[in-house]
């Protein structure tokens, strides 16, 4: 063999390795698409967009996530689990309270009226998050970390001066959710559960009287326009949004992609959990929310609180009780550790 052809198969065995090696890296590198039902313009979504970015770097650009947020995929919540579960798309962010058709025990992980001091969320944080990796677990999903919210302020926006469960005994009072709504049937007090976007319009128009919400939130929705008094209640018991991803997705994955994977998630989780607690970031909003107009009423007496806490509690168990044992079990374990760090 003369060299000219010694070379020429020389350089094509070369070429030959090199595309083997180009081909079994490429086949290493896997994107993931994940759905978000938040706007873009939510701070979660900037949360997501940083987990997909550590993703990235953690893998080695190895593993892509492809964040599509306000639905984009087109993808309707009530159906996240089965979704997931049937592998349509690979990751998701996940609100427990979203699926009371296909899991209602996951509604009874958390409810409003929880806690009364804002410190207590962080004492069952790990309880909580607990039950939902294993109910999610159920629907061969694997948890990866999330975004904890911020513990907000609760309160009681009303068009004239209310701070007691007894003024509120003759208001119309708008809520979020049907358990609060049997929270304050359990009171006397008539409420409904009525959209954020419907809210202003229903306050306006005289709907209702008053709006329980975020109060540390509530000028992004404007409710300075349409009522004048605030009155504090109690802390936002806030469920975290978490990071799943289906056990199909990933199955796919090597050990370097799903370790990126559970350390990129676990980053935003801690992150967002050491400031998920503020005094000083509640205590500007209300000053804003002073500036813009609002009176700011004595907080709800801690007789009041207390009242609230209890009838919360009752309806809590009782939407527990209609889950099943499953649900009824998650609420023993989420009061007992709250009954203990108190």
């Amino acid at each position: 063999m003369n060299n000219s052809k010694s070379k020429k198969l020389i350089l094509s065995a070369s070429a030959v390795a090199f595309l083997t090696i180009i081909q079994s890296a490429q086949a290493d590198n896997i994107s993931l698409k994940f759905h978000s039902g938040l706007a873009q313009s939510r701070p979660e979504a900037n949360q997501i967009e940083r987990f997909a970015s550590l993703v990235d770097e953690k893998s080695g650009g190895e593993l892509k996530i492809e964040v599509y947020h306000a639905g984009a995929l087109g993808l309707k919540e009530a159906d996240m689990l089965r979704i997931l579960q049937q592998g349509m798309v690979d990751m998701a962010l996940l609100y427990g309270e979203y699926y009371t058709r296909d899991a209602p025990a996951l509604a009874s992980v958390y409810a409003q009226g929880a806690i009364t001091e804002a410190s207590q969320h962080n004492d069952i944080l790990d309880v909580i998050r607990e039950l939902y990796d294993e109910g999610f677990a159920n629907w061969n999903i694997h948890i990866v970390g999330g975004v904890v919210a911020p513990i907000f302020d609760v309160g009681l926006h009303c068009k004239e001066p209310v701070n007691t469960l007894e003024e509120l005994q003759n208001k119309k009072v708008r809520v979020w959710s049907r358990h609060l709504v049997d929270t304050f049937d359990l009171l006397g007090i008539s409420a409904q559960v009525i959209p954020q976007n419907d809210m202003y319009m229903a306050l306006q128009t005289g709907v209702v009287d008053c709006a329980y919400y975020l109060s540390t939130v509530a000028p992004t929705v404007s409710l300075q326009e349409v009522t004048e008094y605030e009155a504090y209640l109690h802390p936002w018991a806030a469920s975290p949004w978490l990071f799943g991803i289906s056990e199909r997705a990933l199955s796919r994955l090597n050990d370097n992609q799903r370790q990126a994977l559970e350390a990129a998630g676990q980053e935003i989780w801690q992150e967002t959990a050491a400031t998920a607690v503020d005094p000083e970031r509640e205590a500007q909003a209300r000053q804003e929310r002073e500036a813009l107009g609002i009176t700011m009423l004595p907080a709800f007496s801690d007789e009041d609180q207390n009242t609230f806490v209890t009838a919360a509690w009752e309806a809590w168990q009782a939407m527990a009780e209609e889950s099943g044992e499953e649900g009824v079990r998650y609420y023993q374990t989420v009061t007992q550790a709250l009954s203990e760090n108190h």
